[in-house]
């Protein structure tokens, strides 16, 4: 065990260095599977005697293990239950002894855990948490309440429900009364430690947390314990946001645990407001006096920024109730405000200007909209917004007293224009300023052109204009992106791609982030504001350039720092289509790839990875189909290695491009290299990874076809259907064991199928009794037309092998999941599949013909409702507009992020049918005449008056 230990220690100190960490990381995965690893870990952890980067990298090792390990889909344990008790026995005592770095890990190992356990499965937890409340030991009790609020915070942003509720009253009943009174301990053991820094700090820790779990206590409803004491606890609250310290008096950068506690106050008094406001009422004007006091004595330091953040957020919330607005509605007390709270929380600080000058990126992903939620500029500018809702013209008027004050100033301190052109934005923009096309609604009091044209044009590229006016400039138009013309924009756009020539960091980077929005921008009809036409003239420039100022430094982790500039490049790709061929698409290619070979050594900014890739497949998307760029060819290396090398994050990427180059070039010839992926792709341990899964599906669909003769030759089917087998039982994975087997049946020929398709129709019968979704049924339905439907297999083929598993399984099969499910496909391609397999069924299949003619009168019935709204399908890869989700919106890193410009359509298994009622009406003739006119002779015995007349059209 010791040895064990050693080596797994000497194997998470090899994950930490940039050079081993991947074969660490793969050995460790082996040791994974071996029972009592989970525990191993937990040695590590809690031995004193390791270096504490050894213990930090085991508890987060720990966190990751079991967050893929602890349960199945269907929520059993997947470890062996002894190991399970064990970790619950013993998880809680370690992250209440252990430094906060590891506490922050364990505390989210406890919070998965109790995602799938807690609390019928894990019902002694809250009792256990209870038992070892110290009213002495502030350590000891700050551990056990941060376990109790990685329990209890789950609740926070949760729909209610009887489960959650039942869950919530469970712990209520168990600690609600251990939490009251602590909290007057606490209190007290505050005003013992007066002189004593580290008692106080300690004891005042413990108040903010137990004000956070007061939050999570109260998130769904209030619970009747703090409703009987909500008198004596806002007490507690009034005397905590007046409290001072000498103790905290010389402290500057770091917020303190008083500004903390102050902080955590805040966010209660908020939910309080916003969710009971009929209980709360009385309590909100005391309150409100409370958090300005707070706001008035703050000074401008970082120590009081999420303070001030969470008080503004608090007042944010007084202002959205009517009845406590009204406090508000004063020209006096709105310039107090504007004065006391606004022009502090907006003006640049020095900490500002330091951040712009020595950490640019850092500057820009705090200051872009949406990024920086706990900047006193953004909580300052949600209070004033909500004011502006309420009170427009008031605000508007005297907001404006104070922009027209530091536009004056501005003509000889350009940080007073900067503070006028933020309160402008602030006042200007209405409603929510989205991230695909800024402010969307104006102030009606405004004009952001005239204001534009008068105060800010003349920044955008005037000389000796400071940097930071110069950014001001270009957020403005960035800002107020929706608002300006085609024809303003024709205007602005030149210099602001001048700009991208800026020296500054910040500037060309500002530059690069309006460029792609403005591209982005569409119209109501979804046509670009700026089309390829208008950007092709100088695109060729702007890619060269953009990858300039990328690789100005080759370093790994410098050359992917920089996410807009690559975003930029996508962006531009994306519009200009296949006219990347005449801005030298080999060049462009190139860069691309010489990127690609840097950033895999080290792959450390999922942004810009992302957005790299996407570019890439643009090229693939708009340019693969022509002979004069080898995609094929150039991408093969650089991706192959990126597979060799097992480079995780960015497979799922490589894979996603590899199968959209076959699927848009479908009678290329493959080169071999593409088929030695195939036995590459059949390894288990790929698709072990769930992120892998989505693309390695399509990859293998797109492949199958195309190295048919290989797969049988190399006797490959069989593993690939094991594949299938593998992703049929898995919720999350059913879908892409269709996308598979889908290929494999419209591949293969009838011989080369017969010997394994009893065992996949078992599989999908299987499934099928497992309480199936709409969604799976679908597919299944779907999998039916495709084989009834191809040449060579038919309605036949499939009605044998089923009634060789089970006699007279076919017929519930049928009329229980194919004829009711088809009736309800949504997407034009699969109602013309079924539509083709309907038609098949009626003039091929003897079955139906005889055995099933009551059926053959179901289906046909079946066929004219699928007429009636006949489906028409687009043609393949179009023109059609890349939209993406909001950036922020993806989880990066989490599972499989889908590249937009690499999404498929859905797949079109008769592309060649273009007229389907054309089409039906040919072969139904065609087949009446094979067949002796026994079709019509069907139709007179077994279709009603009415269906006969329907369909006569389709025969004459």
């Amino acid at each position: 065990m010791a040895t064990n230990l050693a080596q797994i220690a000497a194997l998470l100190n090899s994950t930490l260095d940039a050079k081993l960490h991947r074969k660490a990381e793969a050995e460790l995965k082996v040791r994974s599977e071996q029972d009592g690893y989970s525990l191993a870990l937990l040695s590590l952890v809690h031995d004193p005697a390791q270096e504490p980067k050894i213990r930090l990298a085991a508890a987060l090792a720990f966190k990751n293990f079991i967050r893929s390990n602890w349960i199945t889909e269907e929520g059993a344990h997947k470890l062996p239950q002894t190991e399970v008790d064990t970790i619950k026995k013993e998880l809680v005592g370690l992250m209440i002894s252990a430094p906060p770095s590891i506490q922050a890990q364990l505390g989210d190992a406890i919070s998965i855990i109790a995602d799938s356990d807690f609390w019928e499965r894990w019902d002694t937890l809250v009792q256990d948490l209870v038992n070892r409340l110290s009213h002495t030991d502030f350590k000891q009790t700050n551990g056990v309440l941060e376990v109790a609020h990685s329990i209890f915070g789950r609740w926070r942003p949760l729909f209610s429900s009887n489960d959650l509720n039942r869950e919530v009253n469970h712990v209520v009943g168990v600690f609600g009364e251990p939490f009251i009174q602590l909290l007057e301990v606490v209190d007290s053991k505050i005003a013992a430690s007066e002189g004593n820094a580290a008692e106080l700090k300690g004891w005042l820790e413990t108040m903010s947390l137990l004000v956070k779990i007061l939050y999570d206590l109260s998130c769904q409803d209030i619970p009747p314990v703090i409703e009987t004491h909500l008198q004596p606890i806002t007490v507690l609250l009034h005397k905590y946001l007046s409290y001072t310290s000498p103790i905290f008096a010389d402290e500057e950068d770091e917020a303190t645990p008083l500004e903390n506690l102050k902080s955590d106050i805040c966010e209660v008094l908020q939910l309080y407001t916003n969710k009971y406001d009929d209980d709360f009422n009385g309590y909100v004007q005391a309150f409100t006096q409370d958090v300005w006091n707070v706001l008035s004595s703050v000074g401008p330091t970082k120590r009081f920024d999420i303070l001030t953040c969470q008080a503004l957020k608090f007042l944010t919330s007084v202002a959205s109730v009517t009845r406590h607005a009204q406090i508000f509605n004063n020209d006096t007390v709105l310039s107090t405000i504007v004065e006391k709270v606004i022009l502090p929380s907006v003006m640049l600080r020095e900490s500002d200007i330091e951040m712009f000058e020595d950490e640019p990126i850092e500057f820009i992903r705090h200051d872009l909209e949406g990024s920086d939620t706990d900047s006193r500029r953004r909580a300052s500018t949600d209070f004033l917004q909500k004011l502006l809702g309420n009170f427009e013209e008031l605000v508007t008027r005297v907001v404006f007293q104070y922009i027209n004050h530091y536009l004056a100033q501005g003509k000889q301190d350009w940080k007073a224009k900067d503070t006028a052109v933020y309160l402008f934005l602030a006042i200007a923009a209405k409603g929510t300023v989205t991230a695909s096309h800024g402010v969307k609604t104006v102030n009606s009091h405004v004009n952001v052109v005239e204001f534009f044209e008068q105060h800010i044009a003349a920044d955008l590229l005037g000389e000796g204009v400071e940097p930071i006016a110069k950014v001001d400039a270009i957020k403005y138009l960035y800002t107020f992106r929706s608002q300006l013309s085609k024809a303003q924009w024709a205007t602005a756009m030149q210099p602001l791609i001048q700009n991208l020539g800026s020296d500054n960091y910040v500037v060309y980077t500002y530059a690069a982030i309006a460029v792609e929005r403005v591209l982005f921008l569409t119209d109501d009809a979804g046509n670009h504001i700026f089309p390829r036409s208008d950007i092709q003239p100088y695109a060729k420039d702007l890619l060269q350039h953009l990858f300039a100022l990328i690789e100005k430094d080759t370093s790994s982790a410098k050359l992917q720092e920089n996410e807009f500039l690559m975003r930029c490049i996508m962006r531009v790709l994306i519009v200009i289509k296949d006219g990347a061929i005449d801005c030298g698409v080999n060049n462009i290619l190139t860069h691309l790839i010489e990127i690609t070979n840097v950033i895999k050594e080290n792959p450390s900014n999922p942004r810009f990875y992302y957005y790299h890739f996407e570019a890439i497949g643009a090229l693939v998307k708009f340019c693969g189909s022509s002979p004069s760029v080898n995609l094929i060819g150039r991408l093969w290396e650089p991706f192959a290695s990126i597979i060799q090398g097992d480079i995780s994050e960015f497979i799922p990427f490589v894979f996603q491009i590899f199968a959209l180059l076959l699927e848009i070039n479908p009678t290329a010839q493959v080169p071999g290299d593409f088929k030695d992926l195939v036995e590459l792709v059949l390894t288990p341990v790929f698709w072990e990874t769930r992120g892998n899964v989505p693309p390695l599906s399509r990859f293998l669909a797109a492949i199958i076809p195309r190295a048919a003769n290989e797969i049988v030759n190399e006797n490959k089917l069989e593993a690939i259907l094991l594949i299938f087998q593998r992703l049929l039982y898995g919720k999350k994975t059913e879908q892409n064991a269709f996308d598979i087997i889908e290929a494999v049946v419209s591949t293969f020929s009838a011989e080369v199928l017969r010997p394994y398709f009893p065992n996949i129709l078992s599989l999908v019968f299987e499934r099928l009794q497992k309480h199936p979704s709409d969604s799976h049924k679908s597919r299944v339905a779907r999998f039916y037309h495709l084989v009834s439907a191809t040449e060579g297999l038919g309605a036949d083929f499939f009605i044998q092998h089923a009634e060789t598993i089970q006699a007279n399984v076919f017929t519930p099969f049928y009329l229980t999941i194919i004829l009711p499910t088809t009736q309800s496909f949504a997407r034009p391609v699969d109602r013309k599949l079924g539509v083709v397999s309907y038609t098949k069924t009626l003039t091929d299949s003897e079955a139906f013909a005889v055995k099933y003619a009551k059926g053959w009168g179901f289906t046909c019935n079946n066929l004219l409702d699928l007429l009636k709204n006949p489906p028409k399908v687009a043609a393949g890869f179009g023109d059609e507009i890349i939209t993406e989700a909001d950036v922020d919106d993806i989880g990066f890193g989490i599972g499989f992020t889908p590249l937009n410009t690499c999404k498929r359509g859905p797949r079109d298994d008769f592309p060649g049918i273009i007229d389907i009622e054309k089409w039906v009406s040919d072969y139904l003739k065609e087949a009446n005449q094979r067949h002796g006119g026994k079709i019509v002779q069907f139709i007179t015995e077994r279709l009603s008056p009415e269906n006969q007349k329907f369909l006569a059209p389709y025969l004459s």
